[in-house]
């Protein structure tokens, strides 16, 4: 008795006929080679959707064989002005080097479509794994380099499809809230709801630094304050705007923070100077980043410093062996007393 396949299987030709261009249009797009054969963009979105919508997969062994290692690796990060991810770039490039593989790092402003247009600009260089890291769609970038062959491990931020290496997010945010209520306590003399400010809420990092915040709080018997908990991005504008509207509904503000970033920490500091609201004594800060530079700020401060080194070595062990298991790396940050 014949067995019969209950669906035909999507070849490059059927996508070159659906996207109306030729096969080896397609292929090209499909195995990162597209800018060297002055293929459009629009067209290389259309053929990649495609691919997607159809669920076509490219052989991956057969891929492999017929490419050569480049020995490029790459990595797009979300930004270059703060010590966290800068550190990431040369702990990368080092590791890399100390590989005999050459590095390509591209910032991308955690733009969706950035991210896209670099991972398409990587695998047109050949490279043999690409990490990204902080994306803010990690399963996208995971198809797109999957359908060249290409391997990809998430950093910071954890995707589904692919390795992820990123910090106890949770663990950090629980410790680091604990020792700003206690700190409160201490000088002030009571148990206040902190306020919480930066971060994107929809992020991975970010509700998990929300959660381990809740949970102190719930361990310490203190209710938090919902209009307190405002995540209202990165930027530091947005703490500064952020911190003065609260300001205009409520005449006191708490005595102790939780600011989720040194960038919303430019913002807070700003507006505290600039408002004199905290003229008599200065609130208690707890902050989810890392600078030394803070020291300079005062003694009141309490930081995490996430463990660039670990997450960074937890990366190239992946790729050392091979490993291709979908699981999620948690690294431990270091909470630290500034000053």
């Amino acid at each position: 008795m014949n067995r019969t396949t209950s669906a035909k299987r999507t070849t490059i030709y059927d996508l070159a006929e659906l996207a109306g261009t030729s096969a080896s249009a397609v292929s090209a797009v499909l195995n990162g080679n597209w800018k060297k054969r002055r293929i459009s963009a629009k067209l290389a979105e259309k053929i990649t959707k495609l691919a997607e919508e159809q669920g076509y997969a490219v052989n991956m062994q057969a891929s492999v064989l017929r490419r050569e290692r480049s020995k490029i690796i790459g990595m797009i990060v979300p930004k270059y002005d703060n010590r966290y991810f800068g550190s990431i770039v040369e702990q990368f490039e080092n590791l890399a080097r100390e590989r005999g593989l050459f590095p390509i790092i591209t910032c991308t402003r955690r733009d969706p479509a950035l991210e896209v247009e670099a991972a398409r600009a990587m695998l047109s260089y050949q490279v043999d794994c690409l990490i990204a890291t902080g994306a803010t769609d990690p399963d996208r970038i995971v198809d797109l380099c999957a359908s060249a062959g290409v391997r990809t491990i998430n950093l910071d931020l954890p995707g589904s499809r692919a390795p992820s290496v990123i910090s106890d997010n949770y663990g950090g945010a629980l410790e680091l809230t604990r020792r700003v209520l206690a700190n409160c306590q201490r000088e002030f003399g009571e148990k206040a709801p902190l306020l919480f400010v930066g971060g994107r809420g929809t992020d991975h990092n970010t509700m998990e630094r929300v959660r381990g915040f809740r949970d102190a709080h719930a361990e310490a018997g203190i209710a938090v304050d919902e209009a307190l908990v405002q995540t209202c991005g990165y930027a530091p504008e947005k703490a500064e705007t952020v911190m003065k509207q609260l300001a205009e509904r409520a005449s006191t503000l708490p005595r102790g923070m939780f600011v989720n970033s040194t960038i919303s920490l430019e913002g807070v500091m700003r507006w505290i100077r600039r408002s004199g609201h905290y003229a008599e004594r200065m609130p208690h800060l707890g902050c989810f980043d890392w600078d030394p530079f803070v020291a300079m700020l005062g003694d009141h401060i309490e930081m995490v410093r996430q463990d660039v080194p670990k997450m960074l070595e937890a990366v190239f062990d992946i790729i050392d062996s091979g490993a291709t298991d979908i699981t999620v790396v948690q690294i431990a940050p270091i909470v630290e007393k500034i000053g």
